[in-house]
């Protein structure tokens, strides 16, 4: 099986994408696959850590307000398809899967105008703009949330739920076992952040005004803040004229790379609310605080969190009522109550989904098989 993946940007599309190769490789360890991504997204650093070729294709997003660079961004969408066709050509795929984003646009296109098997996946509850655009064109198109066929006009049949695949590794460690390799087992309590593979400048200024009173109040507790690669740089600098470079229970980094392991390890994890992560801390059955980006289409983190607060499965704060003292609050509050860690920890494995890789795997053969490929 030859399958070409797309899906870019950010880790919330790669990392779904990664997982659905993984998934293939191994079920069938003769596939071939390779990626499609932009030579300016997290895939440049994922997707070749991960052992997959990468090939590119020049696309961005469209910006929201008026911009020079959206005149780009009209050149690209003219062209870029016809570079995918020529991708395609050259390697031939039995299937083109893509995770959406704009990156997968024009390789999802190119491979549907040719006749090639094509399925899209969406894991937010409201489906962005490629998965709309494509909608029309592609052959399955895989989803979350049941919520989101309401959103799409493709006909009904052509629309699964999944749920979201996750990679290898989310619920393989116990939290001993994970702190153990980490080497971190003699931290009463660990506590993660983080606010996506590009960071989340609000989150971080709650982080400074935490990680002191956490350094010199809470050894027993190690907190780790990944900064994002946007702002790591300007971050570390303040850690730095902090002192907080001194303090072992004090981690900054600019990005989690082995994910399933430090959330394995943690008691409390802080993080946005994309679907992706969502997926990961309910397979992972942990406690944590939510608080959605603001600056998405539809407020869909939102809708995404509001789902499990509701059910007491997650602290829910929206970013215009977070402060430093409120983070500090909840963050002591989950940590000194056993109890309440507990409850929320055992709601939130309620909304795990464990079969979304075997279903993704079945249906990407039953496509082929169907359009005799």
């Amino acid at each position: 099986m030859r399958v070409l993946m797309s899906g870019g940007g950010t880790g919330g599309h790669i990392n779904p994408a990664l997982a659905i190769a993984d998934t293939i490789k191994q079920n069938d360890p003769t596939a071939e696959i390779a990626f499609v991504g932009t030579k300016h997204g997290k895939e440049t650093e994922l997707v070749p850590r991960a052992g997959y070729p990468l090939h590119f294709v020049e696309i961005q997003g469209i910006s929201r307000s008026l911009s020079p660079q959206n005149i780009k961004t009209a050149w690209y969408i003219l062209t870029a398809p016809r570079k995918a066709a020529k991708l395609i050509e050259q390697f031939k795929p039995d299937i083109v899967i893509g995770t959406g984003g704009y990156a997968c646009w024009p390789t999802l296109a190119a491979a549907a105008k040719k006749g090639i098997p094509t399925m899209v996946h969406e894991s937010n509850a409201i489906p962005g703009l490629a998965v709309r655009k494509l909608q029309g064109q592609v052959d399955r198109i895989l989803i979350n949330f049941e919520q989101t066929a309401e959103k799409l006009r493709a006909p009904r049949e052509k629309i699964i739920r999944v749920g979201n695949p996750l990679r290898g590794g989310f619920g393989v460690e116990t939290s001993r076992s994970a702190k153990c390799k980490l080497g971190i087992e003699h931290y009463k309590y660990v506590v993660i952040c983080f606010g996506g593979s590009l960071g989340a400048a609000t989150l971080n200024e709650s982080a400074m005004k935490f990680m002191p009173v956490c350094a010199a109040e809470h050894p027993e507790t190690l907190y780790v803040h990944a900064a994002g690669v946007r702002y790591y740089e300007k971050m570390k600098a303040e850690f730095d004229a902090a002192g907080l470079d001194k303090y072992g229970n004090i981690k900054l980094l600019d990005y989690i790379h082995d994910m399933p392991l430090w959330m394995a390890a943690a008691d409390v994890v802080i993080a946005r609310a994309g679907a992706m992560t969502i997926s990961e801390l309910s397979l992972m059955h942990k406690a944590c605080i939510l608080i959605p980006s603001p600056n998405v289409v539809d407020d869909h983190q939102y809708k995404n969190a509001k789902v499990l607060a509701d059910k007491n499965a997650a602290v829910l704060i929206r970013e215009n009522d977070l402060t430093g003292d409120r983070y500090n609050r909840e963050i002591l509050s989950l940590l000194s109550d056993d109890k309440k860690r507990s409850t929320l920890s055992e709601n939130i494995g309620q909304f795990a989904d464990r079969d979304a890789n075997r279903l993704i795997y079945e249906e990407t053969l039953r496509l082929i098989k169907e359009k005799g490929c």
